[in-house]
This record gives C-alpha cells, sequence and structure tokens, in this order.
C-alpha cells in the first residue's frame, strides 16, 4: 500500500490536501468504512448524529480534531463530501472519491479551506489516517484501541505524524 499525499494553494490563506492510496478490498467494504459510526471508529473517527445528506454530525478525530461537519453529498459507494465547522469562519470540505480497480478500490480524499501555513501538518496527518484505514482492513478491527479524545490523540497516531511531518514540511507546495 502506497499513499501519496499532495498539497496545493487556493488562495492566499488557503490550501488543499489530497491523499490517496490503492485498498485490498472491494468498493462496498470500503465505502462502508469510510461512512458508517462503527468502521470509522476503528480507524479515524468517532462519529455520531444525523448520517444522511443534510445532516450534521459530530466528530472526534484520532488526531484529536473535534467539530461538526454537514452531509452535502452521499452517492454510495463512489462520492462523500462534507462540510466541517459549517457557517464557521473556517469552514472546510473534505470530499472522499472511490473507484473499483479490479478486485481493489482507490481511495481519494481532498480536504479543502486549511491555512495554507499548516498544510504539511495536515498533508502528514492524513497520511496518518489512510494508513490506519489500510492496517483496520488487514485487522477487521480497531487500529487504536489505547483510545483518544478531543483533548488527547491516540498516541500510535501521534507518532506516526511526528514521524512523517519533517518529509511534507521539506515539500514545496503547488
Amino acid at each position: 500500500m502506497t499513499t501519496i499525499a499532495t498539497m496545493r494553494t487556493l488562495d492566499e490563506n488557503r490550501g488543499a490536501v489530497r491523499v490517496e492510496t490503492l485498498y485490498d478490498t472491494g468498493i462496498d467494504d470500503l465505502w462502508e468504512a469510510c461512512t458508517t459510526p462503527e468502521r470509522l471508529a476503528r480507524w479515524i473517527a468517532r462519529v455520531d448524529g444525523d448520517m444522511r445528506v443534510g445532516g450534521t454530525i459530530q466528530a472526534v478525530f484520532t488526531s484529536s480534531w473535534t467539530g461538526p461537519a454537514r452531509i452535502e453529498l452521499c452517492d454510495a459507494p463512489h462520492h462523500l463530501l462534507l462540510t466541517t465547522k459549517p457557517g464557521a469562519d473556517d469552514e472546510g470540505q473534505i470530499e472522499a472519491w472511490l473507484t473499483e480497480e479490479g478486485s481493489r478500490t482507490r481511495l481519494v480524499v481532498e480536504e479543502r479551506g486549511l491555512p495554507t501555513g499548516r498544510l504539511p501538518s495536515h498533508a502528514s496527518g492524513w497520511r496518518v489516517h489512510l494508513e490506519d484505514l489500510g492496517r483496520s482492513l488487514e485487522v477487521d478491527g480497531p487500529v487504536h484501541p489505547e483510545g483518544w479524545s478531543s483533548d488527547s490523540r491516540a498516541p500510535g497516531w501521534t507518532e506516526r505524524w511526528e514521524e512523517l511531518t519533517p518529509t511534507y514540511q521539506k515539500i514545496e507546495i503547488g
């Protein structure tokens, strides 16, 4: 599994991070891993709320990011669009596309509206999230049994993020 992460500016203050990985699983299994609370809690976030288009969810990520998101689009099993912190000054979007490639599935995730100075941190963070997804698929269970909260990152997530971030800080942003 190779995760590719890129960063780009959108304007003088905001940018986007895009990550993609090819997983050894079918599209329906990967979609479920990316959209159901039970499966999301195995690798990226505890999520609850109104899980339908137009609904608002509350998430606590393994990275400790906590906040609301509104489901803007859900075209199962291919496309999902969320607006994070809807209505706030720092509103952003997370968009995911799933594409079948034989017996495997490619996942592309793009987060937009991020502060340009924080793009390397977000790129390494998303890479860790997608690596965690791959591990959760392999073990068919949680990859952070030690837990996390809005005040404390998952220790395994933090260790990998700290390892990757210097590499992304050296990459020129397009």
